[in-house]
């Protein structure tokens, strides 16, 4: 039932506060939200969950925009509201999330704990062509978020551009890369994300006076303020909010053959012969813009075989597949006019439109091109209907590149009239959104892979698997790439990723390559791509190199229960599997020692090379609130350097052979035991969880995850295990419990092997559900147990210590 609570008008003033002019009105409850009349419009407060509130404004004489792009669910909390009259202030709480609006001058507040985490300083106005909010920081607040930048991870002091734009050859330093993002995150533990896609900026206090400024074009007036207990309880709640990444094909986490590009079907199947002889492990091979055409221009949108090139692409393709390997092909959304889809386009209306009706051309690299629309449904249809053929004759995947769009003309019009620059941002999302619903729709039990390097918040949701572009190959392009993955991961995209080795230019160097391919091993995806002057396959590499990266693409195959458990951790709870050191130990915040080392999962501490060897040593900090071990050694790291003021400072020596990798005590690390050359010939009963543990660790949890690999929807449908592991420390021994739960009563894992590293205390008993065993130390000081089937349902392991 609607209520007036009460109503007045008064004259305002302003510090700090709302729009000078705005003057409170009244306020009244709704069914699911709380409306604030003031003199030019009206607010709007509704909750997702206590930890989600959302505000949007409407101008008099305008309505509500259409539905967000971006966000998935309905604002179902309660709320409560109520007043105090005395001071003129009215509470709105969803019981974690306290709104305070101020009657005069008007106000609104954002507090947390008693503690006030934002304010508006001016509501939403009108400057010129320009609509724009500002919000009140705090003196030394830290600001995260933009979507892929190369500035530093605290990006305060930039206006940030939104419109996704190419930037070739970048190296240390990028204001605007392929994939931005309309969302702010803070050292003080929330984030805002402003609900509309149209082009504008983020003003992250550029002038240096304590403000956030948002500022677009035009569009919906809404924006979420997102708590959280920590930073993955904050992206727990951003990635409800917005939707959360699907589990991506397990031969996803293998390594690809890629580069720009193979000519011929002749020379991809030599690639894949190489690789086998080699004995370097290989799950798929990406074929760039060759695949359809001679020549890098004027063959854009022909979207079949180029059959004087590949004559018998469907009999590679199965060929491949026999062997293990997947084909994924590139695909551009722009059709030229010298292409062979070109006058079909015209004719069935698939292109984008100028203002008198007819396809909008233009020229860029490729040639002179229409765009197709996206936004109209029967584009959407044609579109598909190519990708399903090219499914049908057995490509397991798609690389959708250029979906910025990389030129997009504000003068172009989509759908129903609408101009390019209040869609632009939405483009790429809107191409993987068609992508994931065909898949869902023809092929409901198949998992896709969608390799694409723009999207839009939320983009998540329909399996986008970004990379952060046209890098240049130097070590200046290696430099920024964890800054890049882990603020995407911090802002719900969980899958960026580099072309290792770099991409544009033709640098040849061995130990640029090597170094990269090493911090590859912990991204998201390996797979080096560039251009072709120098090649980005480690089977073309001298002796030395080739060995270093055929021992990195092993590490990464045999992590790949590990790696696969990451994923499934994303799936459910939205955590990424690359990390700030923050994210897992509250005590660090980001340093310059830490530039750029981050945390793989919640186990391994990864410090990348990201210069030329020099020196004999590389110093950084460990997190202070864990006991680590040396991930080659097996030892317990000794911190602290003589003359250092730093705690857990650390000199790690510098080799050729691998970068400083370091395990938290605690961790339990699925690994396969043996070599393999598929991820389809990989053996879920052929894998050790390694547990780290020292006399500091009082208790620990892991998971192991396994399923089929490639049926869409396993975890809702229940066809998986899911193996947990917990430790607790009670006095001079310590309790491993593990438990399965198999929902389908399919038990993928039937025999492991626990394989626990200690530090500085040994076990001298241990017994299996209170019962007393036999063990001996192996050589390296690990103790190794057996674990049968019954064992893994359900059993308790005692270490006792001496």
């Amino acid at each position: 039932m609607k209520y007036l609570l009460f109503s007045f008008l008064f004259f305002s003033f302003a510090f700090n506060a709302q729009n000078n002019g705005r003057r409170f009105i009244g306020i009244e409850r709704l069914s699911n939200r709380i409306k604030i009349t003031v003199n030019d419009g009206e607010y709007y407060i509704s909750a997702y969950t206590k930890k989600i509130v959302e505000c949007s404004f409407i101008p008099n004489g305008q309505k509500q925009l259409s539905n967000s792009h971006a966000i998935t669910e309905d604002p179902k909390q309660n709320m409560t509201l109520w007043l105090n009259n005395a001071r003129n202030i009215a509470y709105i709480s969803t019981g974690e999330i306290l709104v305070k609006v101020n009657f005069s001058p008007f106000k609104i507040s954002y507090l947390h704990g008693g503690y006030e985490l934002i304010s508006e300083r001016w509501g939403y106005e009108k400057e010129g062509n320009l609509e724009k909010i500002q919000f009140n920081l705090e003196e030394g607040e830290i600001l995260y978020g933009g979507g892929a930048r190369a500035l530093g991870m605290d990006r305060r002091g930039n206006k940030l551009q939104l419109y996704n734009r190419a930037h070739y050859g970048y190296e240390e330093k990028s204001e605007l890369l392929n994939y931005t993002l309309p969302m702010v995150l803070s050292n003080k533990r929330y984030a805002i994300h402003f609900d509309n896609p149209q082009i504008g900026s983020l003003d992250l206090d550029s002038k240096g006076n304590n403000t956030l400024t948002y500022e677009t074009i035009g569009g919906r007036k809404t924006y979420q303020v997102i708590i959280g207990e920590d930073w993955k309880d904050i992206i727990k709640e951003y990635t409800y909010l917005t939707g959360r990444q699907p589990l991506p094909p397990r031969w996803m986490f293998g390594n690809f053959a890629s580069r720009f590009g193979y000519h011929s079907e002749q020379e991809a199947r030599s690639v894949v012969q190489k690789y086998r002889e080699e004995k370097i492990p290989l799950d798929a091979v990406i074929f760039d813009l060759y695949w359809f055409g001679k020549d890098i221009q004027g063959s854009l949108g022909n979207f079949s075989f180029y059959r004087d090139s590949f004559p018998s692409a469907e009999q590679m393709i199965f060929d491949f597949r026999k062997d293990n390997i997947k084909t994924v092909l590139i695909t551009e959304p722009f059709v030229l006019t010298t292409s062979a889809k070109w006058t079909e386009a015209v004719e069935k209306e698939v292109l984008a439109m100028d203002s008198l009706g007819r396809p909008y051309t233009y020229d860029f690299y490729f040639g002179n091109t229409g765009l197709i629309d996206l936004f109209k449904p029967k584009a959407r249809e044609w579109f598909w209907e190519i990708y399903k053929e090219l499914i049908q004759v057995g490509v397991e995947g798609f690389w959708g590149d250029l979906g910025e769009p990389e030129v997009h003309p504000a003068q172009l019009l989509h759908g129903a009239n609408i101009p390019a620059d209040e869609v632009h941002n939405i483009y790429g999302h809107e191409w993987a959104k068609l992508l994931a619903e065909g898949y869902k729709k023809e092929f409901p039990k198949k998992r896709p892979f969608i390799l694409m390097r723009s999207g839009y918040s939320g983009t998540q949701r329909y399996g986008i698997i970004p990379w952060s572009g046209d890098v240049n190959r130097t070590w200046g392009g290696l430099k920024p790439q964890v800054e890049i993955s882990v603020q995407m991961g911090m802002q719900g995209i969980p899958y960026m990723h580099s072309d290792l080795g770099g991409f544009a230019g033709a640098n040849d160097d061995p130990e640029l390559y090597t170094r990269w391919l090493q911090y590859g091993v912990f991204q998201p995806v390996f797979r080096p791509h560039a251009q072709e002057e120098v090649a980005s396959e480690p089977i073309y590499k001298d002796p030395e190199t080739k060995r270093r990266a055929k021992e990195a693409i092993e590490l990464r195959y045999s992590l790949l229960p590990y790696n696969y458990s990451l994923a499934f951790e994303n799936h459910v709870l939205g955590t990424p599997l690359m990390r700030p050191v923050f994210m897992v130990d509250s005590a660090e915040l980001w340093s310059e020692t830490l530039a750029d080392a981050f945390m793989w999962g919640d186990a391994f501490f990864v410090k990348p090379i990201t210069d030329k060897l020099t020196k004999k040593y590389t110093y950084f900090q460990l997190p202070r609130q864990s006991t680590w071990f040396d991930f080659y050694s097996g030892k317990k790291v000794r911190v602290g350097v003589e003359g250092a003021s730093i705690p857990n400072f650390v000199a790690s020596e510098n080799t050729l052979e691998h970068i400083p990798v370091y395990v938290r005590s605690g961790s339990f690390i699925p690994m396969a035991n043996t070599n393999f050359y598929s991820t389809e010939n990989y053996n879920p009963n052929d894998v050790s969880v390694h547990f780290y543990v020292d006399e500091a660790l009082k208790k620990s949890r892991g998971i192991w995850y396994e399923d089929d690999g490639i049926t869409e929807g396993s975890t809702a449908t229940g066809l998986y295990q899911l193996i947990n592991f917990k430790y607790e420390r009670r006095k001079k021994w310590g309790e491993i419990s593990i438990h399965s739960i198999c929902p389908s009563k399919v038990q993928f894992v039937e025999q492991s092997r626990l394989i626990i590293h200690t530090a500085n205390e040994k076990p001298i008993q241990v017994k299996i559900n209170n019962k007393k065993i036999q063990f001996q130390l192996a050589e390296d000081g690990t103790l190794s147990i057996p674990l049968t089937t019954e064992l893994l349902k359900n059993s308790n392991i005692q270490l006792y210590w001496k």
